[in-house]
């Protein structure tokens, strides 16, 4: 029921390396040991746990595992997608829910995916924990995760143990020494589309999508081989109507069919090129596990993801849900435009910027203080989930396109006319040597301050440097602090190049 093992590990929030690592012997079961002993703790004796991944490759081998680990660790049940298969915010919807049968409590949830980076014999995978409030592990827990990987000797499992999770149902069994052990194989969809329906008014975007708020409505998505596709196509076509010729790649491949699902202008080209056609009125594009997204209107008309942050935050009061549960605040990670800051303001709203990382909105959220927060890697949500959701985004944009009955890119325009406009710019460079890394952070740190007070011109206009600094974040929850978040030297940034033309 045991096995001793040689130490291995991976120091993030979601350990993610190339298939190849993780097939190495015992690598994965040491950290799904870890796992089970970091992020359940006392609690790992007869806890609940849901499992489930994106779909990609090695996926249905890692449920199988996790399944003989948690019987042979005392687990008194797992709560499986059907087929191992379940998105990011799916796991976080049923991990907050809850099971209804008995009442009882989830302590967490166990994620198989890398993301947005592409899958595949040689390519990527992940392995992440959720806590029991739906949301990724904090800095600590992963910490204590890594730690234990180290030192690791010995794992427990129950190699005679073979699920089927392809068939849903509940099934027990009896584990020597741990009593009964309950593996539910659920519907992978039922219980997101659930909330989604509790969240927006179906039927009034029902009349958007059927043509009878504006006229013809033709929408273009694509899950790009993704988790989403089995989502989109309940909500979408099944649920409001949509032509299912107008869902792209909606069949979840392990290697995403030899693409890189990454919602961005370049990774999903293909949407772009028929947007840009204009016989579509809506776009959007998904990640491999459902958690970002890409918003765009007729002829490719582009929402960065900081407007598309702050148009939703401007237009809140048109989903359902907001108006009953109301309005606590935004936030924005520190790389994200200050688009939505000016709608807080304009709201008297709280604001809050944070480092890059899902889990510190989530610590705002649990305390009452932040209902929509996003980020410029193309991440949006509010606080009915505590990841970010790529299609709760997508609808939140149909909500508010049948409210105000005007196009994408007049809703972008006319935010604009009335808030300004923020612009930022990114710069991605892949497979890069991390000493290569660390000299360019270097520069920049020692050139940065230089820049306070300069002035710059670009089209007849004057700009100014007002602020440039080393971005650190005190948690007005906990007190925590949090320093260099994305290289050893530092989170530099310029921001606020104000334009004298404009005052």
């Amino acid at each position: 029921m045991f096995k001793n093992i040689n130490k291995s590990g991976g120091k993030r929030t979601t350990t993610m390396f190339k298939v190849p690592e993780f097939q190495q012997e015992n690598y994965t079961e040491n950290f799904i040991q870890s796992t089970l002993d970091a992020g359940l703790g006392d609690k790992k004796k007869g806890a609940t746990l849901v499992v489930g991944g994106d779909g990609r490759y090695l996926c249905p081998e890692t449920v199988n595992i996790i399944i003989q680990m948690a019987a042979a660790n005392g687990l008194r049940k797992l709560i499986v997608g059907q087929n191992g298969f379940l998105s990011t915010p799916a796991v976080s919807c049923i991990i907050r829910k809850c099971e209804v049968n008995d009442g009882n409590l989830i302590n967490g949830g166990i994620i198989l995916t890398a993301s947005h980076n592409p899958g595949g014999p040689k390519a990527d995978f992940g392995i992440k924990f959720n806590c029991e409030n739906g949301g990724p592990a904090p800095e600590k827990l992963t910490e204590a995760i890594y730690t234990l990987t180290k030192n690791i000797s010995e794992y427990y499992t129950c190699h005679d143990l073979h699920a089927d999770f392809t068939k849903i149902g509940k099934t027990n069994y009896d584990i020597d020494g741990h009593g009964i052990f309950t593996i539910h194989v659920i519907d992978s969809v039922k219980d997101y589309v659930q909330l989604m329906e509790q969240i927006f008014d179906f039927s009034k975007m029902k009349e958007l999508l059927s043509g009878q708020t504006m006229g013809q409505f033709n929408v273009l998505i694509d899950s790009l081989y993704g988790a989403t596709g089995p989502y989109v196509n309940t909500i979408l076509v099944e649920k409001l109507g949509v032509d299912p010729k107008f869902m792209s790649h909606t069949t979840p491949k392990p290697d995403f069919g030899g693409g890189h699902p990454d919602p961005n202008l370049t990774y999903a080209k293909q949407l772009v090129d028929t947007m840009r056609k204009g016989e579509h009125d809506f776009g959007a594009a998904f990640d491999g596990d459902g958690d970002r997204n890409m918003i765009l209107g007729k002829n490719g008309f582009f929402v960065t993801p900081s407007d598309s942050l702050a148009v939703i935050a401007a237009n809140m009061k048109c989903i359902p849900y907001f108006q009953q549960h109301g309005i606590k605040g935004y936030a924005r990670s520190m790389p994200t435009a200050g688009a939505v800051d000016r709608v807080a303001k304009e709201t008297g709203l709280p604001m809050y910027e944070t480092p890059t990382g899902w889990k510190f909105f989530g610590n705002l959220m649990d305390a009452g203080k932040l209902s929509l927060c996003g980020e410029e890697s193309f991440g949006t949500g509010s606080d009915h989930i505590r990841e970010k959701d790529g299609i709760w985004a997508v609808l939140a944009w149909l909500q508010i396109l049948q409210e105000k009955k005007q196009s994408v890119e007049n809703i972008v325009k006319e935010h604009w006319s009335k808030y300004g406009r923020n612009v930022f710019t990114r710069y991605d460079y892949e497979n890069c040597d991390a000493s290569g890394a660390n000299l360019m952070m270097t520069f920049i740190e020692s050139q940065m301050q230089a820049f306070i007070g300069q002035k710059f011109t670009a089209n007849k206009e004057i700009f100014v440097v007002r602020q440039a600094d080393n971005f650190s974040y005190t948690d007005p929850v906990d007190n925590s602090v949090s320093q260099k978040q994305i290289y050893p030297l530092g989170n530099w940034r310029i921001v606020e190049m104000k334009s004298f033309a404009n005052e």
